[in-house]
């Protein structure tokens, strides 16, 4: 899967979402992929997956993070988690960017943040967003020192 059908799965999951409100189902999927790739990464800069995952493991969401990574089900993660990890200006900006509520936002986002690393993580594409072997590595070192 390629980065714009990774975000576009995302968006649906986002709109799909019960969690992101009627504001959030009403959205389209361009605008809300774009806000995505810009909370995931940085405007320009595609999916940023590596810091995403340094911050999930820096705040005690290691095994969520796993179970997104591997093959079975994944993790729920909570809408208080979302925002712990990206914060709150960064869940301001996006909510402000698409016309949401902070708790629309971070509902949506509870779903469709595993969805990006999900899809992001099979087939071996993970290796590629995150700068192949020595982005990996560079990983390892960040997480276990």
């Amino acid at each position: 899967m390629n980065l714009d059908e990774i975000l576009q799965k995302a968006a649906t999951t986002f709109s799909n979402s019960n969690l992101s409100g009627e504001a959030g189902s009403g959205l389209d999927t361009s605008n809300l992929a774009s806000a995505l790739s810009n909370l995931v990464g940085g405007e320009g800069k595609g999916l940023d997956l590596s810091s995403l995952l340094s911050g999930m493991q820096e705040g005690g969401l290691g095994s969520i993070m796993q179970s997104w990574l591997g093959d079975g089900a994944n993790s729920a993660i909570s809408p208080d988690q979302i925002s712990n990890l990206f914060g709150s200006d960064k869940i301001s900006e996006f909510a402000s960017q698409l016309g949401l509520s902070s708790e629309e936002a971070v509902g949506g986002l509870s779903e469709a943040v595993p969805e990006i690393v999900d899809n992001s993580s099979s087939g071996g594409s993970l290796l590629d967003s995150i700068g192949g072997v020595s982005g990996a590595l560079g990983i390892a070192k960040k997480l276990f020192g």
